[in-house]
């Protein structure tokens, strides 16, 4: 603040100047705390991918049943070597928390499948917890589901799980306009955001749901990443461009 050279400085003027730096100040140093606490951490610069496209390097899976083809993990059931249980391959590089996983995938028209998170292993290749679902005909895709609780929430919906089990359930989208942006037959990408307690499907870069379950029972905070194939009539299941980002764990005090 400048004066005129023929003002005349008081000191009132001089505690109002003095009053306004002072309030600058304190918005000066409020501003980046503020800043800060509406940032969330950023993911790992770079996302490590989990399939080499080459062979089964880092997963495990039930013999027999998951290979290679055309540079994609690939499991198949036929009328002559038909699947009649579940069974999944499952990542051993770890048991992430907070993360993005994207993965291209493709499925043939009576094909069910699923990306595990947040999971745990089970014996015979099998597992418990959280799906990424999927159908070939598109019917699950967008959906949330639990071995213990099913379908959590539809493609369209937002659902919160009160810490003693309660479901509220709102409106993201409208289930069929949002069917429209899968690919029968075809190539299409899941992106998976586990925050929190926060689970947000994205297909083909379009939000399909969203869960923040808070149960203090059932809710898991980290777990196995796997792919699913599932019992039933003939299928095909493939997945490839599966990529891993880690966010950071804030600083604790």
């Amino acid at each position: 603040m400048s004066y005129p050279s023929n003002a005349l400085i008081t000191p009132r003027s001089i505690s109002k100047c003095a009053a306004l730096a002072a309030r600058m100040l304190a918005l000066a140093c409020f501003l980046p705390l503020a800043m800060a606490a509406d940032t969330p951490p950023p993911p790992a610069t770079e996302g490590v991918s989990l399939f080499n496209g080459k062979d089964l390097s880092g997963w495990d899976g039930a013999p027999g049943w998951w290979n290679v083809v055309d540079g994609a993990l690939t499991a198949e059931s036929t009328a002559q070597k038909p699947c009649t249980a579940c069974n999944y391959l499952i990542w051993k590089g770890g048991q992430p928390a907070d993360f993005e996983l994207t993965c291209d995938f493709k499925l043939s028209a009576s094909a069910n499948s699923g990306v595990q998170i947040r999971s745990e292993t089970r014996p015979n290749w099998d597992t418990w917890g959280y799906q990424a679902d999927m159908t070939g005909d598109g019917g699950l895709v967008g959906y949330v589901y639990h071995h213990q609780r099913g379908l959590i929430a539809e493609r369209g919906q937002k659902v919160t799980i009160t810490a003693d089990g309660k479901k509220e359930t709102a409106k993201l989208g409208d289930s069929a306009e949002l069917l429209k942006n899968f690919k029968k037959e075809d190539w299409n990408k899941y992106r998976i955001i586990c925050r929190g307690p926060d689970i947000t499907l994205y297909v083909n870069g379009v939000l399909m749901c969203q869960i923040t379950d808070n149960n203090a029972g059932t809710a898991a905070k980290s777990g196995i990443i796997a792919l699913q194939m599932h019992p039933g009539p003939p299928m095909k299941v493939q997945f490839k461009n599966i990529i891993l980002k880690e966010f950071k764990q804030a600083a604790k005090e």
